[in-house]
Protein backbone atom coordinates (compact mmCIF):
# COMPACT_ATOMS: atom_id res chain seq x y z
CA UNK A 1 0.00 0.00 0.00
CA UNK A 2 2.54 2.32 1.08
CA UNK A 3 4.45 1.65 -2.44
CA UNK A 4 1.34 2.46 -4.40
CA UNK A 5 1.14 5.41 -2.80
CA UNK A 6 4.47 6.69 -3.48
CA UNK A 7 4.22 5.80 -7.18
CA UNK A 8 0.96 8.17 -7.32
CA UNK A 9 2.83 10.70 -5.61
CA UNK A 10 5.76 10.24 -8.15
CA UNK A 11 2.89 10.45 -10.86
CA UNK A 12 1.46 13.42 -10.08
CA UNK A 13 5.17 15.39 -9.09
CA UNK A 14 5.71 14.01 -12.67
CA UNK A 15 2.50 15.58 -14.42
CA UNK A 16 2.86 19.14 -12.29
CA UNK A 17 6.43 19.56 -13.85
CA UNK A 18 5.33 18.99 -17.41
CA UNK A 19 2.54 22.07 -16.68
CA UNK A 20 5.41 24.07 -15.36
CA UNK A 21 7.53 23.83 -18.43
CA UNK A 22 4.64 24.20 -20.96
CA UNK A 23 3.76 27.45 -18.53
CA UNK A 24 7.17 28.66 -19.13
CA UNK A 25 7.51 27.89 -22.75
CA UNK A 26 7.10 30.94 -25.40
CA UNK A 27 3.01 31.96 -26.34
CA UNK A 28 1.78 31.37 -29.14
CA UNK A 29 2.73 33.94 -32.07
CA UNK A 30 -1.06 35.24 -32.12
CA UNK A 31 -0.62 35.48 -27.78
CA UNK A 32 -0.74 39.21 -26.93
CA UNK A 33 2.69 40.95 -25.09
CA UNK A 34 2.77 40.69 -21.42
CA UNK A 35 2.17 44.04 -19.82
CA UNK A 36 5.67 44.63 -19.05
CA UNK A 37 6.55 44.48 -22.80
CA UNK A 38 6.45 48.14 -24.46
CA UNK A 39 6.87 49.80 -27.67
CA UNK A 40 9.22 52.52 -28.05
CA UNK A 41 7.62 55.65 -26.88
CA UNK A 42 7.58 59.20 -28.51
CA UNK A 43 8.89 61.97 -28.73
CA UNK A 44 7.85 65.10 -30.70
CA UNK A 45 10.10 67.80 -31.28
CA UNK A 46 10.05 71.13 -32.82
CA UNK A 47 13.05 72.52 -34.73
CA UNK A 48 15.67 69.99 -36.45
CA UNK A 49 18.51 71.25 -33.72
CA UNK A 50 16.37 69.35 -30.88
CA UNK A 51 15.41 66.52 -33.02
CA UNK A 52 18.40 65.33 -34.20
CA UNK A 53 19.71 65.51 -30.24
CA UNK A 54 16.64 63.62 -28.95
CA UNK A 55 17.45 61.07 -31.64
CA UNK A 56 20.74 60.56 -30.22
CA UNK A 57 20.32 60.75 -26.74
CA UNK A 58 17.08 58.72 -26.71
CA UNK A 59 18.60 55.93 -29.57
CA UNK A 60 16.59 53.14 -29.88
CA UNK A 61 14.08 53.81 -26.50
CA UNK A 62 11.95 56.01 -28.58
CA UNK A 63 10.48 57.25 -31.89
CA UNK A 64 11.11 61.08 -32.03
CA UNK A 65 9.09 63.10 -34.61
CA UNK A 66 10.24 66.36 -35.77
CA UNK A 67 7.54 69.00 -36.53
CA UNK A 68 9.07 71.98 -38.55
CA UNK A 69 11.07 70.71 -41.74
CA UNK A 70 14.53 71.90 -43.02
CA UNK A 71 13.94 75.00 -44.51
CA UNK A 72 10.99 76.39 -42.49
CA UNK A 73 11.83 79.24 -40.46
CA UNK A 74 10.41 78.39 -36.73
CA UNK A 75 9.48 82.22 -36.49
CA UNK A 76 6.62 81.86 -38.60
CA UNK A 77 5.62 78.52 -37.94
CA UNK A 78 1.73 77.62 -37.33
CA UNK A 79 1.07 74.69 -36.25
CA UNK A 80 -1.22 72.36 -38.60
CA UNK A 81 -4.11 69.86 -37.05
CA UNK A 82 -1.63 67.77 -37.68
CA UNK A 83 0.55 68.72 -35.36
CA UNK A 84 -2.18 69.54 -32.57
CA UNK A 85 -2.47 65.96 -33.09
CA UNK A 86 1.13 64.86 -32.49
CA UNK A 87 2.01 67.04 -29.94
CA UNK A 88 -1.26 65.56 -27.60
CA UNK A 89 -0.44 62.34 -28.94
CA UNK A 90 3.52 62.37 -27.64
CA UNK A 91 4.37 61.31 -24.57
CA UNK A 92 7.48 63.64 -24.60
CA UNK A 93 7.78 67.16 -26.23
CA UNK A 94 10.99 69.38 -26.03
CA UNK A 95 10.62 72.71 -27.69
CA UNK A 96 13.43 75.63 -27.65
CA UNK A 97 11.21 77.93 -25.16
CA UNK A 98 12.44 81.71 -25.44
CA UNK A 99 9.53 82.55 -27.93
CA UNK A 100 11.20 81.06 -30.70
CA UNK A 101 8.26 78.92 -31.70
CA UNK A 102 5.74 82.24 -31.01
CA UNK A 103 3.13 81.00 -32.77
CA UNK A 104 3.18 77.37 -31.24
CA UNK A 105 3.31 78.29 -27.33
CA UNK A 106 -0.46 78.29 -26.57
CA UNK A 107 -0.27 74.84 -28.50
CA UNK A 108 2.02 73.90 -25.97
CA UNK A 109 0.50 74.90 -22.73
CA UNK A 110 -2.75 72.95 -23.84
CA UNK A 111 -0.92 69.46 -24.01
CA UNK A 112 0.82 70.23 -21.00
CA UNK A 113 -2.67 70.09 -19.18
CA UNK A 114 -2.35 66.18 -20.39
CA UNK A 115 -0.37 63.42 -19.59
CA UNK A 116 2.12 64.23 -21.68
CA UNK A 117 5.36 66.30 -21.04
CA UNK A 118 6.50 69.00 -22.52
CA UNK A 119 9.54 70.91 -21.48
CA UNK A 120 11.62 73.51 -22.88
CA UNK A 121 15.25 72.55 -23.63
CA UNK A 122 16.68 75.63 -23.12
CA UNK A 123 14.90 76.14 -18.91
CA UNK A 124 18.24 75.66 -17.28
CA UNK A 125 20.09 78.41 -18.83
CA UNK A 126 21.27 81.30 -16.58
CA UNK A 127 20.28 85.05 -17.25
CA UNK A 128 24.29 85.00 -17.29
CA UNK A 129 24.26 82.72 -20.12
CA UNK A 130 20.90 84.11 -22.40
CA UNK A 131 21.80 87.21 -24.18
CA UNK A 132 18.67 90.30 -24.77
CA UNK A 133 18.37 92.58 -28.03
CA UNK A 134 18.97 95.94 -26.96
CA UNK A 135 15.63 97.15 -26.75
CA UNK A 136 13.62 93.93 -26.47
CA UNK A 137 13.34 94.29 -22.80
CA UNK A 138 12.12 90.82 -20.75
CA UNK A 139 12.76 89.42 -24.70
CA UNK A 140 15.83 86.56 -24.37
CA UNK A 141 17.69 85.89 -28.06
CA UNK A 142 16.08 82.37 -28.40
CA UNK A 143 19.47 80.80 -30.80
CA UNK A 144 21.13 79.21 -28.36
CA UNK A 145 22.05 76.52 -30.24
CA UNK A 146 24.56 79.18 -32.62
CA UNK A 147 27.08 78.44 -29.23
CA UNK A 148 27.71 74.84 -29.23
CA UNK A 149 29.19 74.93 -25.64
CA UNK A 150 26.34 76.59 -24.10
CA UNK A 151 23.69 74.19 -26.52
CA UNK A 152 25.03 71.37 -24.44
CA UNK A 153 22.64 72.39 -21.61
CA UNK A 154 20.41 71.36 -23.96
CA UNK A 155 21.60 67.55 -24.47
CA UNK A 156 21.77 67.50 -20.74
CA UNK A 157 17.78 68.48 -20.27
CA UNK A 158 16.73 65.91 -22.65
CA UNK A 159 18.87 63.15 -21.28
CA UNK A 160 17.37 63.79 -17.76
CA UNK A 161 13.99 64.25 -18.53
CA UNK A 162 13.91 60.87 -20.82
CA UNK A 163 15.87 59.27 -17.76
CA UNK A 164 13.41 60.71 -15.16
CA UNK A 165 10.36 59.04 -17.85
CA UNK A 166 12.09 55.69 -18.19
CA UNK A 167 14.82 55.27 -15.51
CA UNK A 168 15.52 51.80 -16.78
CA UNK A 169 17.64 53.23 -19.34
CA UNK A 170 18.45 56.39 -17.05
CA UNK A 171 22.01 55.30 -17.71
CA UNK A 172 21.95 54.31 -21.46
CA UNK A 173 20.74 58.13 -22.24
CA UNK A 174 23.19 59.68 -19.77
CA UNK A 175 26.18 57.89 -21.40
CA UNK A 176 24.59 59.04 -24.97
CA UNK A 177 24.31 62.61 -24.19
CA UNK A 178 27.89 62.28 -22.97
CA UNK A 179 28.90 60.92 -26.10
CA UNK A 180 27.27 63.88 -28.12
CA UNK A 181 29.11 66.36 -25.59
CA UNK A 182 32.01 64.99 -26.30
CA UNK A 183 31.44 65.46 -30.09
CA UNK A 184 30.60 68.32 -29.88
CA UNK A 185 33.38 70.11 -27.75
CA UNK A 186 35.85 68.44 -30.45
CA UNK A 187 34.11 70.16 -33.19
CA UNK A 188 34.27 73.67 -30.55
CA UNK A 189 37.87 73.18 -30.34
CA UNK A 190 38.70 72.63 -34.40
CA UNK A 191 36.43 75.90 -35.11
CA UNK A 192 38.29 78.29 -32.46
CA UNK A 193 42.01 77.09 -34.01
CA UNK A 194 40.06 78.05 -37.38
CA UNK A 195 38.83 81.11 -36.36
CA UNK A 196 41.81 82.64 -34.96
CA UNK A 197 43.44 82.08 -38.80
CA UNK A 198 40.83 84.93 -39.77
CA UNK A 199 42.60 88.91 -39.92
CA UNK A 200 41.29 90.07 -36.99
CA UNK A 201 39.76 93.08 -38.61
CA UNK A 202 37.72 90.72 -40.73
CA UNK A 203 35.66 89.09 -37.73
CA UNK A 204 32.29 90.70 -38.70
CA UNK A 205 29.45 88.88 -39.89
CA UNK A 206 26.80 90.44 -41.57
CA UNK A 207 23.98 87.84 -42.10
CA UNK A 208 20.11 87.95 -43.10
CA UNK A 209 18.62 88.62 -39.59
CA UNK A 210 20.44 88.68 -35.89
CA UNK A 211 20.74 84.52 -35.01
CA UNK A 212 24.21 84.42 -34.65
CA UNK A 213 24.44 86.91 -31.90
CA UNK A 214 25.57 83.78 -29.31
CA UNK A 215 27.96 82.49 -32.01
CA UNK A 216 29.36 86.16 -31.80
CA UNK A 217 30.06 86.06 -27.93
CA UNK A 218 31.32 82.39 -28.06
CA UNK A 219 33.87 83.15 -31.35
CA UNK A 220 34.69 86.73 -30.75
CA UNK A 221 32.72 88.06 -34.00
CA UNK A 222 30.93 91.35 -34.49
CA UNK A 223 27.49 90.31 -35.96
CA UNK A 224 25.29 92.60 -37.87
CA UNK A 225 21.65 90.92 -38.53
CA UNK A 226 19.67 93.45 -40.91
CA UNK A 227 16.78 92.32 -39.82
CA UNK A 228 16.21 91.86 -35.80
CA UNK A 229 16.46 88.45 -34.05
CA UNK A 230 12.67 87.24 -35.57
CA UNK A 231 12.09 87.18 -39.13
CA UNK A 232 8.63 88.86 -38.38
CA UNK A 233 10.95 92.49 -38.18
CA UNK A 234 11.35 94.33 -41.45
CA UNK A 235 14.65 95.83 -42.40
CA UNK A 236 14.14 99.90 -43.69
CA UNK A 237 16.22 101.76 -46.10
CA UNK A 238 18.49 103.57 -43.16
CA UNK A 239 19.16 100.26 -41.93
CA UNK A 240 20.96 98.77 -45.23
CA UNK A 241 22.49 102.11 -45.80
CA UNK A 242 23.99 101.65 -42.32
CA UNK A 243 25.17 98.60 -43.24
CA UNK A 244 26.76 99.80 -46.43
CA UNK A 245 28.79 102.53 -44.77
CA UNK A 246 30.33 99.38 -42.57
CA UNK A 247 30.85 97.47 -45.54
CA UNK A 248 32.91 100.27 -47.06
CA UNK A 249 34.60 101.74 -44.24
CA UNK A 250 35.82 98.34 -42.71
CA UNK A 251 36.33 96.84 -46.37
CA UNK A 252 34.66 94.15 -45.35
CA UNK A 253 34.75 91.54 -47.74
CA UNK A 254 31.81 88.65 -47.85
CA UNK A 255 28.30 89.07 -46.10
CA UNK A 256 26.03 85.75 -45.79
CA UNK A 257 22.31 84.67 -46.59
CA UNK A 258 20.12 81.93 -44.45
CA UNK A 259 18.84 79.00 -45.87
CA UNK A 260 15.44 80.13 -43.98
CA UNK A 261 15.24 83.96 -44.87
CA UNK A 262 14.89 85.69 -48.26
CA UNK A 263 18.15 86.99 -49.79
CA UNK A 264 16.56 90.35 -51.02
CA UNK A 265 18.18 92.57 -47.98
CA UNK A 266 21.65 90.71 -48.10
CA UNK A 267 21.98 91.47 -52.29
CA UNK A 268 20.54 95.25 -51.67
CA UNK A 269 23.79 95.86 -49.24
CA UNK A 270 26.09 94.36 -52.18
CA UNK A 271 24.65 96.37 -54.92
CA UNK A 272 24.86 99.60 -52.49
CA UNK A 273 28.93 98.90 -51.61
CA UNK A 274 29.75 98.01 -55.43
CA UNK A 275 27.98 101.62 -56.20
CA UNK A 276 30.31 103.09 -53.59
CA UNK A 277 33.22 101.05 -55.36
CA UNK A 278 33.77 98.19 -52.59
CA UNK A 279 32.81 94.58 -54.08
CA UNK A 280 31.20 92.01 -51.12
CA UNK A 281 30.59 89.19 -52.12
CA UNK A 282 27.97 86.12 -50.86
CA UNK A 283 30.28 84.19 -48.35
CA UNK A 284 27.55 81.10 -48.62
CA UNK A 285 24.50 79.77 -47.56
CA UNK A 286 24.07 79.51 -43.43
CA UNK A 287 21.87 77.76 -42.08
CA UNK A 288 20.34 79.73 -38.86
CA UNK A 289 17.10 78.41 -37.49
CA UNK A 290 17.55 75.42 -39.66
CA UNK A 291 19.52 72.67 -40.19
CA UNK A 292 20.47 71.21 -43.74
CA UNK A 293 18.43 68.56 -45.76
CA UNK A 294 17.35 65.24 -43.61
CA UNK A 295 19.76 61.92 -44.09
CA UNK A 296 22.59 64.31 -44.55
CA UNK A 297 25.51 65.26 -41.89
CA UNK A 298 24.55 69.16 -42.50
CA UNK A 299 20.78 67.76 -41.33
CA UNK A 300 22.62 67.14 -38.30
CA UNK A 301 23.64 69.90 -35.42
CA UNK A 302 27.30 69.14 -35.30
CA UNK A 303 27.01 69.27 -39.37
CA UNK A 304 25.07 72.41 -39.62
CA UNK A 305 27.82 74.05 -37.03
CA UNK A 306 30.74 72.15 -38.89
CA UNK A 307 29.27 73.44 -42.16
CA UNK A 308 28.41 77.48 -40.97
CA UNK A 309 31.50 77.52 -39.39
CA UNK A 310 33.72 76.04 -42.42
CA UNK A 311 32.09 79.08 -44.52
CA UNK A 312 32.73 82.06 -42.50
CA UNK A 313 35.92 80.85 -41.85
CA UNK A 314 37.33 80.43 -45.51
CA UNK A 315 34.81 83.20 -46.83
CA UNK A 316 36.45 85.91 -44.50
CA UNK A 317 39.98 85.22 -45.11
CA UNK A 318 40.74 82.20 -43.11
CA UNK A 319 42.14 78.98 -43.45
CA UNK A 320 39.47 75.78 -42.84
CA UNK A 321 39.30 72.50 -44.71
CA UNK A 322 36.79 72.73 -47.41
CA UNK A 323 35.24 69.31 -46.65
CA UNK A 324 34.98 70.63 -42.92
CA UNK A 325 36.16 69.72 -39.59
CA UNK A 326 35.59 66.01 -39.94
CA UNK A 327 35.95 65.66 -43.39
CA UNK A 328 32.11 65.06 -44.06
CA UNK A 329 30.51 68.37 -45.48
CA UNK A 330 29.39 68.11 -48.43
CA UNK A 331 30.83 70.39 -51.46
CA UNK A 332 27.74 72.22 -52.63
CA UNK A 333 25.57 75.21 -51.70
CA UNK A 334 22.74 74.69 -49.51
Amino acid sequence: MHSQSMNLIRLVFILLTMGLIVGCADPAPDAAPPDSARLPYTITTTTGMITDIARRVAGERAQVVGLINTGVDPHLYQPTRDDIQRLTQADVVFHNGLHLEGKMISAFERVAKGPTIVVAVTDDLSEDQLLSPEGAEGQHDPHVWMDPIVWCAAVDVIARTLGQYDPVHYGEYMRNAEALVEEIRELNARAEAAIATIPPTQRVLVTAHDAFGYFGQRYGFEVIGIQGISTESEAGVRDIERIVDLLVERRIRAVFVETTVSDRNVRALIAGAGSRGHEVVVGGSLFSDAMGPQGTYEGTYVGMIDHNITLIVRALGGEAPESGFFGTLSTQEP
